[in-house]
């Protein structure tokens, strides 16, 4: 399997699943400024739409989008319990996650202070949507180590990333302890260590 990402990006949560899982893979880079692979190829050439992650397959099938790709990495490798059986209620409720995580939290929260072009009352009220989306999470952390309970997911590697970027788009997780015990007990495990380090974020 070959899975392109950008550094940093939201792929690093689809990167800490397939390390999590012990599957073997190759990383590649794919920037999101420059979409152009170590090779010098057109990411464009690979996914029309530019963005990352993007898994490829040995039959050479792509999949795209991070849950989907997330979800379909833990059932290569069930034993590791990192996603629930399908059918499952508990199933449900990971895709429950995953979407609150990708719309709320990730392109509705996030995204938009990341551009440069946002008019600065709308990062304001973003902002401020955004703490309430955070505050919610944050109670549900209340006596749990992970977001399903003590088992971690492929929706806390998620989760995990997209709070990693809070420092640098001015938004304050002080008022969120249980996120912040949360991100540092993710932060310890080494199949996280392992796709940060790929990616260059740690020594």
């Amino acid at each position: 399997m070959k899975l392109y990402y950008s550094p940093g990006a939201c792929s690093l949560a689809s990167h800490i699943a397939i390390e999590e899982a012990g599957l073997a893979y190759e990383g590649i880079p794919a920037p999101t400024k420059t979409h152009q692979l170590p090779d010098g190829t057109d990411y464009y050439t690979i996914n029309p739409l530019g963005y990352v992650p993007l898994l490829q397959l040995d039959d050479g099938t792509k999949l795209t989008e991070g849950p989907a790709i997330m979800q379909f990495i833990a059932d290569q490798a069930p034993a590791k319990q990192l996603a629930p059986t399908n059918g499952t209620v508990a199933r449900y409720q990971l895709q429950a996650w995953l979407n609150l995580i990708a719309t709320e939290v990730h392109k509705g929260g996030f995204s938009p202070l990341f551009n440069p072009a946002t008019p600065a009352e709308v990062k304001a009220a973003t902002t401020e949507r955004l703490q309430g989306r955070l505050k919610w999470v944050n109670s549900q952390l209340e006596d749990k180590s992970f977001l399903m309970g003590e088992q971690f997911t492929v929706a806390d590697g998620y989760l995990f990333v997209v709070c990693s970027w809070a420092p640098r788009v001015g938004v304050d997780l002080s008022a969120h302890t249980n996120i912040q015990a949360f991100s540092a007990r993710v932060a310890a495990r080494p199949g996280v260590q392992a796709a940060m380090r790929a990616e260059g974020l740690l020594g």
